[in-house]
Parts: structure tokens; C-alpha cells; sequence
């Protein structure tokens, strides 16, 4: 079994292993009490918090461990805006957040403050003058992430970061997924991350806020990691997640060189292998693991069981793959594709012969969902017959709708339209994707009795 999903978690570290089991028999104690097995502890934590710290690029006494990284930013979010509400209100976040950070953000907005979400371009990266635009003389933070959770896209974090100090605003950076390759450049004032995206063990966050920001803790106080991260401390996966932080660190160089040449391998091999996919992301600036693509008239869910099935573990922003039957935020905010959508996170160590191996079924394994969906064939015309038509995909989900167009846009003559009735939401994104990937015009959409209309005028 090939697991590709090291964006999601990745496979923990055998150093991390290593110190967790040797800490469970050293850090057991209260690093707060002032016998031999608390200072035995007390050792330990101080220990991993230099290293951590090290890692990150800050004082020790500015990071504190959190029991996980949503709570390190919901943390970092609420003690910021608390300490700057007499600035004012405003927060500043882009629109492909991780959901923590929007979550952290909907909340300050329904208790009354005010929220700008940066938009961003098809590659998913934020534009740094569009923050420098958004500050106002009452923002109180901004948030930008390192690197995009879902494509890999990187941030422009010192741009930003350059924005925000030029404007007295602190940054909060949630650098989950790039940390483990190295140091956020940029002079950002707070920043986050996961142990279990480098290799550490789950439950364990950080947060680092630099000296000089004003911060003010929220919820009821504690004298445990000076108040930001109540409750008494995992010391051995603390331990842990420090000591994987450093030894991935060690392996990041050369590691990265090799896992971009694997997933440089897959952002151009998967288009020529199989037809009407969309390779998303940037290709350039983005983390050294991540590939993302998304295949139309394809089931995502069906699709991934299918991987699964043949020995291969990914995951994917499909509507088709959520309860909410929405599609991804970060794929929503690009205006890509969302149908189909696999993302690919290689995990260091990941064999050449695995990412060859998956891009031997890729193939037959998307033509084959296609078939059981009925899809129609790359090359397929239809006789054109009338001028107009409607398709009403009204209560079927993706990919059916834009199948469905795809089956009669042959039916109309060049000039002609097709009407796509649709109640998914995921149609908004898939169906003007499948024009720009046909070449046929998305003329709009308009409102209908039931959900929406889509209008496509064939032009070839």
C-alpha cells in the first residue's frame, strides 16, 4: 500500500518514535514542581522548546506548545485581536485559509467584528498588494498561510509581511505544511504549526508570538505556557515533536530535491496519460510533495475508493468526497476545476516505484469510473439537431451535470446553447472549467425556479 496523503498527516518519524518512547519513562512528572522528577521534566521541555524554537526561527520564550495546531490558531487569532481591540476590529485573511483559521475567523466576525477575505488567482496564491489594499487604520491582524494545504501553492508571506509592518498590523502565518521544509522568511509576527504534518505525533501545536505584539490571552488563565495553552503539558509527544522537527530539517534539503522531481513527474505525465484532466496549483512555487488534479466527469469519491483499492492512498477537494456536498473552499476560491479532484502528498521516503506504479493505474482507473458514469469519450461527436436546448441535471450531483452537457453539447449547431439546470454547487465551478478545457463559451449563470442555470454557447 502506497500512502499518499502526508499533506493530511504524515507517517511518524522513526526520531519521533525514538524520543517518545524514551521520554514516556523520563517526562512523566510535573516540569512544574521543584523535586527531582519535575526538574527532570522541567529539563526536557525547556529542551524542546529550544530546539522547536531553533527550528522555527525565535526566542524560546517566545513559542508554547498547544495540543494541536487548529487550537494553536485559534489561540494565536483570538489572544491577537484581543490585544489589539483598541486598534480596532479588522480582520484580513485570504480565501484559501485553512479551515481553522476561517473558522477562527467567523467566529470573530459573529461576535461583531469585521472580516476582509483576499481572493486569490487560478494558482491559488494570494497577491500581496490586494492585502496591502485590504489594511485599514482600524485591522487589528492578518492571517496568510506559508504554503496551501490542498495544492501546494506558496504565499507570499514577505511581501505581505512587508505590507503589514509597513502598516503596524502583525501577520499570523499558519505554517503547518512547510514547516517541516524549513524557516517562514519574512517578519511575520505570530505563527502555527502541527506536529503531525512533519512526522510528530498528533496532538501537539505550536505558537509563536514575537516579542513586542500585543497579545492578550483569552479564556480563563493558566500558568502552564505562560498562559496561552492551558492545561498540563504532553511532555513526551512534546519531546517527540520536537526531535522530528530537527531531524526532518536535517533531511529537508536533499529530500525536497528528490520528492520534486517525483511530483514533477506526475504534474506532467498525468495529462498526457489520461484526457480532460486540470493540473492545479503553481508549478513552480509550491511545497516539494504536493500535486494536485482534478479529471472531469469523474466521481471523486468513486474515484479515490478505486485508488484505494489498487494499493494507493490519496485524498481530494471534490464536492462528491464531503457530507456538505460543496466543493472545496481552496478550489472554489481558484475558479478550478473541483470534479475529480485528487491531491497527491508524497511523504518523505516515498519510492520512485510507487509514483511510477500509480501512474500506471491512474489510467484505467479514471476510465473506468468514467465508464460506469457513462461519460462520453474524448474524441465522441454528436449530430448537431437544433439550435437550443435544455439539460436538466436538477437533484444529481457531480460529475452528472457536466457530463449531461458534455453528451448533447454535439446536438446544437456552432452558435447554439445548451441550458445546464443544476442544483449542485459544484456546477458553478465545474461547468465554466469544462468550457475553458473544451473550448466552448461559458456565457453565465442565472437564476432558475429550482437552483440555477448554466448557459454554454458551443463555438467549435
Amino acid at each position: 500500500m502506497a500512502y499518499f496523503d502526508a499533506a493530511s498527516a504524515a507517517p511518524l518519524h522513526p526520531v519521533a518514535r525514538q524520543a517518545l518512547l524514551a521520554s514516556l519513562d523520563e517526562g512523566w512528572a510535573d516540569p512544574a514542581r521543584l523535586y527531582r522528577e519535575g526538574r527532570r521534566a522541567r529539563l526536557l521541555l525547556d529542551a524542546a522548546r529550544e530546539a522547536a524554537a531553533e527550528c522555527v526561527g525565535c526566542r524560546a520564550d517566545e513559542l508554547v506548545f498547544t495540543p494541536s495546531g487548529t487550537r494553536a490558531v485559534h489561540a494565536g487569532v483570538a489572544g491577537a485581536l484581543a490585544g489589539r481591540r483598541r486598534v480596532g476590529r479588522h480582520l484580513i485573511v485570504s480565501a484559501v485559509e485553512h479551515s481553522s483559521v476561517l473558522h477562527a475567523a467567523e467566529a470573530h466576525e459573529a461576535d461583531g467584528g469585521s472580516l476582509t477575505q483576499v481572493g486569490v488567482d487560478r494558482a491559488g496564491a494570494a497577491d500581496p498588494a490586494a492585502y496591502a489594499a485590504a489594511l485599514r487604520e482600524d485591522t487589528a491582524l492578518a492571517c496568510l498561510q506559508s504554503a496551501n494545504h490542498e495544492v501546494g501553492t506558496e504565499q507570499p508571506v514577505t511581501e505581505v509581511a512587508e505590507a503589514c509592518r509597513a502598516a503596524g498590523v502583525p501577520l499570523l502565518v499558519d505554517a503547518a505544511q512547510s514547516l517541516g521544509w524549513g524557516r517562514v522568511e519574512g517578519d511575520w509576527s505570530l505563527l502555527t504549526g502541527s506536529a503531525h504534518k512533519w512526522g510528530g505525533p498528533s496532538g501537539v501545536g505550536l505558537l509563536a508570538v514575537r516579542k513586542g505584539v500585543r497579545f492578550a490571552p483569552q479564556g480563563p488563565g493558566d500558568e502552564r505556557e505562560s498562559g496561552r495553552a492551558p492545561g498540563f503539558e504532553n511532555l513526551p509527544a512534546i519531546v517527540a515533536a520536537a526531535a522530528s522537527l530537527r531531524a526532518v530539517r536535517a533531511e529537508a534539503a536533499a529530500e525536497a530535491a528528490r520528492l520534486r522531481e517525483l511530483t514533477e513527474r506526475i504534474r506532467a505525465r498525468v495529462p498526457a496519460l489520461v484526457p480532460d484532466v486540470e493540473v492545479v496549483g503553481d508549478p513552480v512555487r509550491r511545497l516539494p510533495g504536493v500535486v494536485t488534479f482534478s479529471c472531469l466527469y469523474v466521481d471523486g469519491e468513486t474515484l479515490l475508493h478505486e485508488l484505494d483499492r489498487v494499493g494507493f492512498s490519496v485524498s481530494s477537494g471534490s464536492s462528491c468526497t464531503s457530507s456538505t456536498l460543496t466543493p472545496s473552499h481552496v478550489l472554489k476560491a481558484m475558479g478550478v476545476l473541483s470534479e475529480g479532484n485528487v491531491r497527491v502528498s508524497l511523504p518523505p521516503g516515498t519510492a520512485a516505484e510507487d509514483v511510477e506504479r500509480f501512474l500506471e493505474v491512474l489510467p484505467g482507473t479514471v476510465a473506468a469510473v468514467r465508464e460506469k458514469l457513462g461519460a462520453p469519450a474524448a474524441t465522441e461527436t454528436i449530430r448537431a439537431a437544433g439550435p437550443d436546448l435544455v439539460v436538466d441535471a436538477l437533484g444529481r450531483r457531480c460529475p452528472i451535470p457536466v457530463i449531461e452537457l458534455a453528451k448533447v453539447i454535439g446536438d446544437v449547431p456552432v452558435g447554439g446553447t445548451v441550458r445546464v439546470l443544476s442544483d449542485d454547487e459544484a456546477a458553478r465551478l465545474d461547468i465554466p472549467a469544462w468550457c475553458e478545457m473544451r473550448g466552448q463559451e461559458y456565457v453565465g449563470e442565472e437564476q432558475a425556479e429550482r437552483g440555477s442555470a448554466y448557459l454554454v454557447r458551443r463555438t467549435r
